[in-house]
């Protein structure tokens, strides 16, 4: 690694100790079963990210009118494909997302949500012990972006204790 590269990818907020925000970060914490605000960091930096993007876009317009719309579509075609926007959505509704939209995308959550898991911390040990895969895959990061064309193929592995129904630790509904 070469000196004075950047390997920090999020920003801290700019004052530690606001009640409210503190507040906030440890409700979003508990929801989506993050190890620590680093993770949450992350995300609102990721969501900065596609706002600055949306905002060099519709700033752009004025340009060369044929590149834009490209570029446009080819941002808003990448947003859709990983379940962030929906089909009909424009560069306006990007920046109205919230970090939930894209905390809702995260593999930990996709697992709870399917019923994978009992509890979002649970899904997080199944995924990190390496319970899950997508499409055949085995993912161990929590924190991996699901697309929509990959939601409907994340399951517990064909090695796992997991895929017996009886197994205790499996989700009561299924």
């Amino acid at each position: 690694m070469a000196l004075g590269s950047n390997t920090k990818f999020y920003e801290t907020p700019n004052h530690p100790y606001q009640g409210e925000r503190i507040a906030e970060e440890s409700g979003l914490i508990g929801k989506y079963g993050l190890k620590n605000k680093e993770e949450l960091w992350r995300t609102q930096s990721e969501l900065r990210g596609y706002r600055r993007e949306a905002r060099k876009l519709l700033g752009r317009g004025a340009g060369n009118t044929d590149v834009t719309d490209r570029e446009a579509a080819e941002f808003l075609a990448r947003l859709q494909r990983i379940g962030v926007l929906g089909e009909a959505d424009s560069l306006d509704t990007v920046l109205a997302l919230d970090v939930t939209d894209i905390l809702e995308r995260r593999l930990q959550t996709v697992v709870y949500r399917q019923g994978l898991g009992n509890t979002v911390q649970q899904a997080r040990q199944f995924i990190s012990h390496g319970h899950i895969t997508i499409d055949g895959q085995q993912v161990r990061e929590p924190g991996y972006t699901v697309s929509v064309a990959e939601e409907d193929a994340v399951s517990f592995t064909s090695q796992s204790p997991l895929t017996d129904e009886l197994h205790p630790e499996r989700a009561e509904d299924q």
